[in-house]
């Protein structure tokens, strides 16, 4: 079975940069984030390890931290000013191409266009674009469109994390069912996601069965998963390792491995290397002792962690661990930098991978 991982995946900067000053918040002072920094569960665990807590609350009635930030997924003014107004100091974690994103619907709107927002109605970043804007209206499909209310200007912007494919498609329905009206479109799906979209087309045309990691409210993640599924594939969306299923690979002729923006780069790491594991506990001379190990083991997971140990032991299978593991990765120099760029150093499977670098 051939294993690929997307040119692009995992942690973008803006998700980087969030959890990296939320970190360093938590260590000065109580800090209480409002509503989920970033859609990501494994994420959110790391931070209330450190200090960080989440709230749902939309008003500063009785929260107790004077510290509060803005998820990267970005808030209104008119939300901001609230906060700073009940007396609250309010770090800022919006996402940069999100602020680039504000900023675009608010000139549109000062030049006296009707605000429309292409994206997914309630997530916190449409929330977020439409606050300052009474009436404005948000589109997901094309039957939204039919409630458009009548103006002879709309100025269209876009959820950061949609698929560019489908924004230009709406905005061209817009432009077809309101032709006595003009539309200034502003491209507003950011970078980061247009390189994992095609990365995940580039997995597409190699792979029949792939793998996504990222949260399962994660908007970025879940078009990556519908992006697969759209294409015909067999996809599984999962969030931790421990939901990998070797089942899911039988007969398989290639796996891809991709992962949304919120998702940690040590944990996609991690995963790579459970899903090579499988590929190489799919040997027949492993797949007996596997079997055994789940069935004795109290879970799927601890099987598999004694299954690493006792590869590791044993010289000759480790050599062909490292055959099955060195086009994955590429390089060893690649690999300890994917490993860097993550705090999880004491995970598990980093000792193990670490282990088997100088066989490369």
């Amino acid at each position: 079975m051939k294993i690929q991982l997307a040119e692009h995946y995992a942690l973008c900067f803006g998700v980087r940069d969030a959890i990296a000053q939320a970190e360093r918040l938590a260590a000065q002072a109580p800090l209480t984030i409002l509503g989920e920094l970033v859609h990501n569960p494994v994420v959110r665990e790391r931070l209330a390890r450190r200090g960080a807590r989440e709230t749902s609350q939309v008003s500063p009635d009785s929260l107790g931290a004077a510290q509060v930030m803005i998820t990267a997924h970005g808030a209104s003014d008119a939300k901001r000013e609230a906060w700073r107004g009940a007396g609250f100091a309010v770090a800022d974690g919006t996402c940069p191409l999100v602020r680039s994103a504000h900023e675009k619907l608010r000139a549109l709107v000062r030049q006296g266009w009707f605000p429309v927002v292409i994206g997914q109605p309630g997530h916190a970043e449409v929330l977020g674009l439409t606050g300052d804007f009474e009436g404005a209206c948000v589109i997901e499909k094309d039957a939204d469109i039919e409630r458009l209310p009548q103006h002879a200007r709309y100025g269209v912007v876009s959820q950061t994390t949609q698929p560019l494919d489908r924004v230009v498609s709406l905005v061209e329905t817009i432009r077809r069912s309101r032709p006595e009206s003009e539309v200034a479109f502003h491209d507003t799906v950011c970078q980061p996601t247009k390189n994992r979209q095609a990365a995940m087309r580039q997995i597409l045309a190699e792979c029949d069965t792939v793998v996504v990691v990222g949260g399962r409210n994660s908007n970025n993640t879940r078009q990556l998963v519908e992006a697969a599924r759209a294409a015909g594939r067999e996809v599984f969306h999962i969030e931790r390792a421990e939901e990998l299923r070797s089942e899911w690979f039988r007969g398989c002729r290639g796996a891809g491995l991709t992962a949304g923006t919120s998702t940690l780069t040590g944990h996609s790491v991690t995963l790579l290397c459970e899903v090579a594991f499988i590929a190489y506990a799919g040997f027949a001379a492993n797949r007996r002792l596997l079997l055994l190990l789940e069935r004795r083991c109290a879970s799927v997971a601890v099987a598999r962690r004694v299954f690493w140990s006792w590869l590791c032991g044993n010289l000759i299978l480790g050599a062909q661990l490292a055959w099955v593991l060195r086009p994955l990765i590429g390089s060893p120099r690649l690999a300890v930098q994917f490993l860097r760029d993550d705090p999880l150093r004491g995970n598990f499977y980093e000792s193990v991978f670490r282990a088997f670098l100088h066989l490369f």
